[in-house]
């Protein structure tokens, strides 16, 4: 298990990324941890306070705890021993999809003294999807005409493994008509082609049905598979070509559903039914399915679900033209995703003391985490408080700011404090949001009992009996509870 150590001025607006120099933070890299998926709830994962150089009893009197942006409880501290552990099963492709690797960041919190670490908690994948083609059966029309060489796209499997035991390899049920070449499409994708061996003959053999296998690299390997139902076709010798083969496009995430995306054309210089252009996805995975829809007459691409930048930034799309003879051309449309600032900034309040003693200057009164899920000036942020209060806003680390009294408090003055955090963002326009804390004021004994008079003449007739009322005295106190009770002691 690797594990690296980070030892992580003073205004009232802080911009998002400042550094407050006041706290410690341990070093530059997070520490690490990693955990295979669907792992076992309760397993062992390290202990902390040896990570960390700490006593066992350490953490529990720092008042350490785990905090993480997904607001996950997947890790579970025992503060008395100091264990990491497993709090539940985690699926790797539930929380990551087919981002690789799957890092969930999390911090530890230690409150007495004030200190972060930044650490991570790597899911590795295990082999525990198989290849699944979405049509089970791929219908391909082959010309009687094409050559020994000739090669046909073939439906791609889809494997939500990662790694190495993602897709790794096609084969084809053996024949002496096609063998299958498998190609690289350079982003860690690979697609089947049907090669052809030796020329077709339409009147001895006019259907052939294969059996398609997908691989994936586990150990031992997955597999999935799919018919492949091949016509051969009298000829038609042109394949439609498309006017672009590549199209890229932009499209705002707030670009209301229904609105056309691009409009892909090709053309086919064959006449009738062979001239005849269908358009259609190739290779559609189930979220380009539901984000978008073709017209397979005119070729527009329409948006059918909404789009979010902060969960998909670009769609790389195949769309098919295929001729009434079974020729087909295609082309590539890359529809990138441009932020808005659709998102309010998120004030996490991490930690919050309230009663303070009124004679507690530079003391934390909360800690909190600020952050906005959009992208650029639209994800930064300024986070400030009212002026006129007795406390300073400074920023930690990873985004964490810290409320601290600027000076010691006066409890006879104000009992409490209603305190306003907003946090505004950079963008256009500006959203912000507002976090109410209300500070209660506790009293200390800071003041001492005052007469109503510094001198009281009272005046007694000689000769009066014991016990004889003679006058009243007063004195107040402006503390409060038990430091404001007052006993009265005479002197000679």
């Amino acid at each position: 298990m690797e594990a690296g150590v980070e030892r992580a001025v003073q205004k009232r607006q802080v911009l998002f990324l400042c550094v407050f120099l006041g706290m410690s933070l341990a070093g530059a890299e997070p520490l690490r941890y990693f955990v295979a998926e669907e792992t076992e709830r309760g397993a062992f994962l390290t202990n902390l306070a040896k990570d960390l150089g700490l006593g066992v009893g350490e953490l529990t009197a720092r008042g350490t705890r785990i905090i993480s942006d997904q607001n996950m409880q997947f890790l579970l501290l025992n503060s008395l021993t100091g264990d990491l552990l497993v709090n539940e099963k985690l699926d790797r492709e539930e929380l990551c999809g087919p981002r690789e690797p799957c890092v969930l960041p999390f911090q530890l919190l230690l409150e007495k003294p004030f200190q972060i670490f930044r650490a991570e908690l790597w899911v590795r994948d295990i082999n525990d999807h198989s290849p699944v083609f979405v049509d089970k059966e791929i219908s391909l029309k082959i010309l009687e005409s094409a050559t020994p060489g000739a090669a046909f796209l073939l439906e791609s499997a889809q494997d939500s493994d990662v790694g190495t035991n993602s897709l790794s390899n096609y084969t084809i049920s053996p024949n002496a008509y096609f063998h299958i070449k498998v190609r690289d499409s350079g982003e860690g994708n690979i697609h089947p082609e049907l090669v052809l061996n030796q020329v077709l003959d339409r009147e001895d053999i006019p259907e052939l049905s294969l059996t398609l296998t997908a691989l994936d690299g586990g150990s031992p390997p997955r597999s999935g598979t799919a018919l492949v139902r091949i016509m051969v076709v009298d000829i038609n010798d042109n394949a439609p070509e498309f006017v672009q083969s590549l199209y890229k496009v932009q499209a705002p995430e707030n670009s209301p559903v229904g609105s056309m995306v691009v409009s892909v054309s090709a053309r086919d210089l064959d006449t009738g039914i062979n001239g005849e252009i269908a358009y259609a996805f190739f290779y559609a995975t189930e979220i380009i399915l539901k984000t978008f829809q073709l017209n397979p007459t005119s070729g527009n691409l329409y948006l059918k679900g909404e789009l979010d930048y902060e969960a998909v930034q670009t769609y790389t799309l195949t769309i098919q033209a295929k001729d009434g003879g079974g020729l087909s051309g295609k082309c590539t449309v890359v529809v990138e995703v441009t932020d808005v600032n659709d998102n309010q900034p998120e004030l996490l309040l991490s930690s919050l003391t309230s009663p303070i003693a009124e004679n507690s200057p530079e003391t934390v009164v909360a800690v909190f985490r600020v952050r906005d899920r959009d992208s650029g000036n639209n994800g930064k942020t300024v986070c400030s408080i009212q002026d006129d209060l007795p406390f300073l806003l400074k920023p930690s680390v990873e985004s964490f700011y810290i409320l601290v009294t600027e000076k010691p408090l006066d409890r006879e003055r104000n009992t409490d404090y209603n305190i306003t955090i907003t946090v505004t963002d950079l963008g256009t326009p500006r959203l912000k949001t507002e976090y109410n804390i209300t500070l209660l004021v506790s009293d200390v004994n800071d003041n001492a009992p005052a007469f109503t008079q510094t001198s009281y003449t009272l005046l007694v007739r000689e000769n009066n009996s014991p016990a004889l009322h003679i006058g009243r005295v007063s004195a107040t106190d402006r503390d409060s509870g038990t430091n404001a009770q007052v006993k009265r002691i005479p002197r000679n």
